[in-house]
């Protein structure tokens, strides 16, 4: 939502006075058209204010524009909320409504590599902190002034500001420090068939250890040897049919043993930020 014009900036007391009075037009509003028009123009006085407090998130890998849109987000979701009476004015409930939308923005989408919550939080903590004691101490702040102003260790400190590179982590195609030499993904390991099968080897073989020896060398008589089932069945004195039904029984379970172990890996990463929380 946007002006359709510029207006002169009132003071604080003509708009507070103007909020008021627009509160009160939207308190009478007998029609969803009245009360939206009512809406949009106490939305209008307070544009600069999200400007102001989307401004404190720049430089965060996010664009400019995408804060203001929540912060304006925010601010209507503040005028259809807000209660006349149950703050000093309304500028006093919509900061910490817009603020909080903003934080929360950010902390659920900001991050390109997004770190424990806990972090994240320390992360916003330390970057208020640090800008209030450039000013008091005069000089940049130690690990160990920061840890103190906000109550944590100097490891936590340390870990929660390499944290916050997960906000605009460097491209792979990014130059290295020797600018002769190639970027970073010129050194990631291509697609290679022989290491996926060297792999898939690996699974095969602890899924074979599940096995009975009889069934193990029935594969072996199958697919190594290359013998058919016809053959197969006269070696060992047992119909065609007989070794075509184990040797589908003994496939169902290598597929189950090898389907399990899939989504046991897929359920370890997915645990694995929650383990290194709270293990942190």
């Amino acid at each position: 939502m946007a002006p359709s014009a510029h207006h002169p900036r009132p003071s604080f007391a003509e708009r507070d006075a103007e909020t008021s009075e627009l509160f009160d037009q939207l308190a009478s509003s007998t029609t969803e058209q009245e009360s939206e028009h009512v809406v949009e123009q106490i939305v209008l006085l307070y544009l600069d204010l999200c400007t102001t407090m989307a401004g404190r998130y720049d430089g965060r890998g996010v664009e400019h524009d995408d804060l203001v849109q929540v912060a304006r987000l925010a601010l209507v979701k503040a005028v259809r909320r807000y209660e006349p009476g149950h703050a000093p004015s309304f500028a006093a409930y919509a900061v910490p409504t817009i603020s909080g939308e903003l934080k929360r923005w950010f902390r659920d989408r900001g991050w390109v590599v997004r770190p424990p919550r806990r972090l994240q939080e320390l992360r916003a903590d330390l970057q208020t902190v640090r800008a209030r004691l450039e000013q008091e101490l005069g000089a940049t702040p130690t690990d160990a002034d920061l840890a103190r102003a906000v109550g944590a260790t100097v490891d936590e400190v340390r870990e929660a500001t390499c944290a916050a590179t997960g906000f605009r982590p460097l491209s792979l195609d990014c130059s290295t420090a020797d600018d002769d030499r190639p970027g970073m993904s010129a050194f990631l390991a291509a697609d290679d068939e022989r290491l996926q099968a060297a792999d898939d080897r690996v699974c095969l073989t602890e899924a074979l250890t599940a096995l009975d020896d009889d069934e193990r060398e029935l594969l072996l008589m199958r697919y190594v040897e290359g013998m058919t089932q016809r053959e197969i069945g006269q070696a060992r004195g047992v119909s065609q049919m007989h070794v075509s039904r184990s040797l589908r029984r003994i496939t169902v379970r290598l597929h189950d043993h090898l389907a399990d172990r899939a989504a046991e890996a897929v359920a370890d990463a997915e645990l694995e930020p929650d383990r290194m929380s709270t293990a942190s």
